[in-house]
């Protein structure tokens, strides 16, 4: 802790609610609290890779009401390609490690701080190591399925929005005797669609963790259909 001086820090993967506070916390803590320099890696891993480098230095200055409150990631980020399997322009793939440490020591990092998902943290800690650069990650995905954390930066703002959208769907379903359907995303994981679903008050809730057929569906809409229910 006391060899460092430089910090880094990058968003990668998709965005999400919440990004903007973290940069803004990792910010000021370092700062204040430790006096060092914090340097912000623009469009995620590219930012080290691509030349020119492209970065920002983040003071306590940077983070004001305006971009405090801006949904997405103000540093930008990257959800496509792997750095260690990159597809060049001529169709073949290169492993792109190298050009990550040359960029650490060009800007001379002493640890790196990564805001992302499942892959993102696979990926650049596999990139770190082979920089031999210490790497702190910090969860952050809608689909909370990053291993062994309860709840990712992002979450909680997504199921929010699942549960508005319930309590807009059901008026306009009960008005029309209607069968609603809300999908949500997740990919592998059901998490959002599970708590979003209770929150806001789902008849049936489909999660891929556990198996459904639609006649299974159907049965429990005749179910609750036969109680002078008028819409699902």
């Amino acid at each position: 802790m006391a060899k460092l001086k430089t910090l880094g820090v990058l968003t990668s993967g998709g965005d999400c609610a919440g990004l903007n506070a973290v940069i803004r916390a990792v910010t000021y803590h370092a700062v204040q609290v430790y006096g060092w320099k914090v340097l912000g890696i623009q469009e995620g891993t590219a930012g080290l890779i691509e030349r020119p480098l492209r970065y920002r230095e983040l003071r306590m200055d940077t983070f004001d009401n305006r971009l405090l409150r801006e949904s997405g990631t103000f540093l930008g980020t990257t959800s496509g390609g792997n750095p260690l399997h990159f597809r060049m322009p001529d169709g073949s793939f290169r492993d792109r490690s190298p050009e990550f440490a040359d960029g650490v020591r060009q800007l001379g990092l002493d640890a790196l701080i990564v805001i992302g998902g499942d892959g993102s943290m696979r990926i650049v800690s596999q990139l770190c190591a082979h920089a031999n650069l210490g790497m702190v990650g910090v969860p952050k995905t809608i689909d909370n399925d990053v291993h062994g954390t309860e709840s990712c930066v992002g979450f909680a703002t997504a199921v929010t929005v699942v549960t508005e959208a319930l309590d807009r769907l059901q008026p306009t379903a009960a008005s029309h005797r209607r069968v609603m359907i809300l999908e949500v995303m997740g990919r592998d994981a059901g998490h959002i669609a599970l708590n979003g679903g209770i929150a806001g008050g789902a008849d049936i809730i489909l999660i891929p963790e556990l198996p459904y057929t639609v006649a299974g569906v159907a049965r429990r809409l005749k179910e609750l259909l036969s109680t002078r229910r008028t819409h699902a």
